[in-house]
């Protein structure tokens, strides 16, 4: 009866650690979504909701001062396509080939060099940028280099880590029978992978694709260092043409700003945590319709 009265007082207690751990993430949020809509939705509805939103001029120094968001609403779409484009299909690839198709002595490399794609700053990812990118991009595409095709050409390499990580764990979880069972039908090893395994592992492969986004929406360093970051904000029109994204606009001006300005910066994180979770829902509503 001790014996039993203590295993029963040790399970209520790590029931309460792990409940206490998982409440700490929700309150952390809580606190950050308090903080922000608190100081940014009487800035937006004192500049005018609809003139914040789809504004072209941000110029907050001038008299009366102008913000309007859209430019860089623009620029961050465009860096986060641009992203996807480059980074997902080659994430997703490269997962199937490291879990169905990768020999061990490579596998033994190639998974260590991931990781350490993942652990690296991002202001190191911007330097190669600036320094291998944008040259790269002037001298074959034209233009300055500084550009958001060059800033998406980089946000992909950055979100490889995820998309491939993420994607080659849901891939190996997916049971062996289903494979086998594929195969004995008659289907070939590479139709059985991408035609059976690949669409039953799509949960995962969603799940990696959304964090690959919010990792693409969020970045600031790498993004300010090769975007262009013009001193006055332009709407952008093709991808030859420099951007600013909304995080970096925030990075750029924070520093200095005050008052309205000040607000309508923190007011531009409230549109970024906005865009962040339309994202998501939009992902959870289509992973419902498709049943996954």
């Amino acid at each position: 009866m001790g014996k039993s009265s203590r295993f029963l007082n040790r399970e209520f207690a790590a029931r309460i650690v792990f409940a206490l751990a998982a409440s700490a993430a929700i309150i952390a949020v809580g606190l950050i979504c308090i903080f922000l809509f608190a100081q940014g939705l009487p800035a937006m509805f004192n500049i005018g909701i609809l003139e914040f939103l789809t504004g072209t001029d941000w110029r907050p120094m001038w008299n009366p001062p102008r913000f309007g968001i859209l430019p860089m609403i623009l620029g961050s779409l465009y860096v986060t396509a641009g992203a996807i484009f480059f980074g997902v299909p080659i994430g997703i690839f490269a997962a199937v080939f490291m879990a169905r198709f990768c020999p061990k002595p490579l596998y033994a490399v190639l998974k260590p060099a991931i990781n350490l794609l993942a652990g690296i700053p991002s202001v190191v990812y911007g330097y190669f940028g600036m320094v291998v990118l944008v040259p790269f991009v002037r001298e074959t595409f034209g233009g300055t280099g500084n550009s958001i095709l060059t800033a998406s050409i980089l946000l992909g390499m950055m979100i490889l880590p995820t998309v491939i990580a993420i994607s080659e764990s849901a891939i190996r979880a997916i049971p062996s029978e289903i494979y086998e069972g594929a195969v004995a039908l008659g289907a070939s090893h590479e139709s059985a992978c991408f035609r059976v395994v690949l669409p039953a592992a799509k949960s995962g492969v969603m799940a990696a694709v959304i964090l690959g986004i919010g990792r693409a929406v969020g970045e600031t360093m790498a993004v300010r260092m090769v975007a262009g970051n013009q001193a006055v904000v332009r709407m952008p029109h093709e991808f030859l043409q420099g951007a600013r994204t909304l995080t970096a606009n925030v990075v750029l001006e924070m520093g200095y700003a005050y008052g309205d300005h000040r607000a309508a910066l923190i007011a531009t994180g409230v549109v970024l945590f906005a865009l962040v979770m339309f994202i998501n829902l939009m992902f959870s509503i289509l992973k419902k319709k498709e049943g996954v």
